[in-house]
């Protein structure tokens, strides 16, 4: 799910394998270094990782990014 608001994107991606606060942690750092973004927040209760951006982001830039923590994005249905 993306929504626009003003010239920021916000977009929730499905996470598994987050437990605990680490897991959001490295999911969050990893997310944040991609460019243009401007906030993450990640739920290891649901798995939800919603990420704000200057601008759309590259499926395949979060995809690489949540595997660099160890996590992996769920395929998007």
């Amino acid at each position: 799910m993306s929504t626009e608001t003003d010239t920021r994107t916000t977009t929730v991606y499905q996470v598994t394998g987050m437990t605990c606060g680490h897991c959001e942690g490295a999911v969050t750092a990893e997310i944040s270094a991609l460019p243009g973004v401007t906030s993450v927040k990640a739920v290891a209760a649901t798995g939800e990782v919603t990420v704000v951006s200057a601008a759309p982001l590259q499926e395949d830039a979060v995809r690489a990014a949540v595997d660099e923590a160890g996590y992996e994005l769920a395929d998007r249905s």
